[in-house]
C-alpha cells in the first residue's frame, strides 16, 4: 500500500551535498518515490544550489510566510523542484538570511537556529498544505527536533495524528549541541519538561540526543554500527541513551546508486567494463597513472583512496604506514580528499618524498573520484570507526578489492577473502595501529601476486548487490510497522 512520506534532510544529492549523508537521502528518495509511495522532502533553497539545472515552481500557499523562532523573525518561501533523476518532488525553502550563506555548514552562532527553521518549515508546509504524513523521516542532528515538535508545538493539530517518526543516525559523532541560554528558540511552551534536564542544568541542549529519546524508532546506517554505538567506543556520549532504546534501534545497512556507480555505464569514463573485460580496467588503471604522474609498470598495484582527511576516517593509519609499504613493495597510491589541515600537510610531504609512487589531490572531483575507483587494483578505508561507508561498496562493483578496518558498515559489506576456500571479497584488519594496516596491505599485494587468487576475489565482489531495490525494502517494510502502530500521546 503506498505510504505518506515526509522527508527532512539538510543534504540530498545532487542537489545539495557535502558527503555521503546526500548521497543515500537523494537515493533513498528516488527509490522510495519510485516504488510508488508519496514521498515529499524539504530541504534548504541554499545559495550553491543551481535553479538553472532543475524546474522550479513557486508554490503559491507557501510564499513570503512569517516564521517565528524565539525572539528570531524570518519570511520564507517555498518553490517546488523534481530531483533530479526522478520525478520525487522537493520543496526548496528560500530564506536568504538563513541559507544564503558561502556553505551549507558554518561555524556562525545561529547555526542550530537555521536547521530548527528547516525543521519547522517543513511541518509548517504539510499544514499550509494540508498533507498528512504516515512517515516523518528526519536525519542526523540538524532535524532530530522533528519527532518532539510533532509532539508539542503541534500536538493539537489533528493533521499529525497517524505520523510516526523515524530519525535516521548517520553519524553519532556530529550532535548539533548548542547554549542552553537559546532555549526559548526550541519555542516548546509547556513542553519544555520534555527536554534533557540535566543538559540544561548543565547549561547545554543536544539535538541528537532528543531525536533519540522522542523518535518513535531510530535507525542507523548499518547492523554493527548499531551495535558498536551502544558502547562507550563509539557511542560518543550517547551510548546510555541509544542502549535505552532496545530494539527500536535498528541498523539498515545503506545502498548504492548503481545508476551512478557501475563501470558499465559510469559517464566518467572513456571505456566501460565487466567482469568479463577486466583488460578495460587494466588500460583506464595506465591512463590514470599518466595523469597523476605515477609511476606504474605492468605488476605495480595502484591503491586508492578517496576520503574526508579526518581522524575519524583513520587518516593518521595511512600517514604512518605508507612510506613503509611505498618504500618496500612494487605500489603507487592515488590520494582524493580535504579536511583537517595538518593531514593535508601531512599527505602533501608523502607526494614530495615519493613524487612518482603517491599522488595527493587536495580538495574532491566528482570525475576524480569515478577515476580513482575505476583505475585502482586497491580501495583503502582504514577507518577508526565508519557508520556505513559507501566507497568500500562502490569498490567492490568495479572489481576494485577493499582493504578495510573490521568497523561498522565496512565489516557488514566487506568479507574476509579465505584462500582455501575461495570465498570472500577484501582483507581485513581490527587493531587500530599502522602495523595492522600495513600487514593488511602486505596480506592485499600478495594476493595480487598470485593472479589465480586475485582474479576471484576481483569477481567475487563484482557480484555483490548492495542496490536500493534490495536495502530500500527494508525502510518500506519498517514504515509499514510503524504506520499501523497506534496513536502516540502528546504533550
Amino acid at each position: 500500500m503506498p505510504l505518506t512520506i515526509c522527508f527532512v534532510a539538510s543534504e540530498i544529492a545532487p542537489l545539495a551535498k557535502t558527503g555521503g549523508l546526500a548521497d543515500v537521502t537523494g537515493a533513498l528518495i528516488r527509490y522510495l518515490h519510485g516504488a510508488g509511495h508519496d514521498i515529499r522532502a524539504f530541504l534548504p533553497l541554499y545559495s550553491s544550489i543551481d535553479l538553472d539545472s532543475v524546474a522550479t515552481t513557486a508554490v503559491d500557499a507557501l510564499h513570503d510566510v512569517p516564521l517565528e523562532l524565539g525572539p528570531h523573525r524570518y519570511r520564507y518561501s517555498v518553490v517546488e523542484a523534481r530531483l533530479p533523476g526522478s520525478q520525487a518532488p522537493v520543496y526548496l525553502i528560500d530564506c536568504p538570511a538563513l541559507y544564503a550563506r558561502g556553505r551549507l555548514y558554518t561555524a556562525d552562532p545561529d547555526e542550530h537556529v537555521r536547521f530548527l527553521a528547516l525543521t519547522r518549515v517543513a511541518l509548517e508546509c504539510c499544514q499550509r498544505l494540508g498533507w498528512s504524513p504516515q512517515i516523518l523521516h528526519c536525519h542526523d542532528w540538524h532535524t532530530a527536533f522533528a519527532p518532539l515538535f510533532v509532539r508539542t508545538i503541534y500536538g493539537w493539530d489533528r493533521l499529525f495524528q497517524p505520523t510516526r517518526s523515524v530519525l535516521t543516525l548517520h553519524n553519532v559523532g556530529y550532535q548539533g549541541v548548542f547554549s542552553a541560554a537559546a532555549v526559548d528558540d526550541l519555542q516548546l511552551g509547556g513542553g519544555r519538561y520534555l527536554l534533557h534536564q540535566d543538559d540544561l542544568r548543565a547549561g547545554f541542549i543536544n539535538s541528537l540526543k532528543h531525536g533519540i529519546l522522542y523518535a518513535d524508532v531510530v535507525t542507523t546506517v548499518s547492523p554493527t554500527y548499531a551495535r558498536e554505538i551502544r558502547t562507550p567506543e563509539y557511542g560518543m556520549g550517547l551510548e546510555q541513551v541509544l542502549r535505552a532504546r532496545g530494539d527500536s534501534l535498528v541498523g539498515i545497512l545503506n545502498g548504492v546508486d548503481y545508476d551512478e556507480w557501475d563501470p558499465r555505464v559510469d559517464r566518467y569514463l572513456p571505456q566501460h567494463y565487466d567482469a568479463g573485460r577486466l583488460a578495460v580496467k587494466g588500460d583506464l588503471k595506465g591512463q590514470l597513472a599518466a595523469r597523476l604522474g605515477l609511476a606504474c609498470g605492468p605488476r605495480t598495484v595502484l591503491a586508492g583512496v578517496v576520503t574526508r582527511l579526518a581522524a575519524q576516517k583513520g587518516v593518521d593509519l595511512l600517514i604512518d604506514a605508507l612510506p613503509t609499504v611505498l618504500g618496500s613493495r612494487d605500489v603507487a597510491c592515488a590520494v582524493l580528499g580535504s579536511g583537517e589541515e595538518p593531514y593535508e600537510r601531512a599527505l602533501g610531504a608523502l607526494d614530495r618524498a615519493f613524487p612518482q609512487r603517491l599522488a595527493f589531490h587536495r580538495g574532491y572531483s566528482e570525475e576524480l573520484a569515478h577515476w580513482i575507483e575505476a583505475a585502482s587494483d586497491l580501495f583503502v578505508m582504514p577507518s577508526r570507526y565508519e557508520p556505513c561507508g559507501l566507497n568500500q561498496m562502490y569498490s567492490l562493483r568495479y572489481g576494485t578489492v577493499p582493504v578495510v578496518r573490521e568497523t561498522g558498515g565496512l565489516a557488514d559489506s566487506v568479507q574476509r577473502y579465505d584462500p582455501s576456500s575461495g570465498a570472500g571479497t577484501g582483507v581485513l584488519f581490527k587493531p587500530y595501529t599502522p602495523e595492522a594496516l600495513q600487514s593488511a596491505l602486505g596480506a592485499a599485494l600478495d594476493l595480487y601476486a598470485d593472479p589465480s587468487h586475485w582474479t576471484r576475489i576481483v569477481r567475487n565482489g563484482m557480484t555483490q548487490d548492495f542496490s536500493w531495490m534490495r536495502q530500500g525494502t527494508r525502510y518500506v517494510e519498517l514504515y509499514e510497522r510503524l504506520a499501523r502502530l497506534p496513536p502516540a500521546g502528546r504533550a
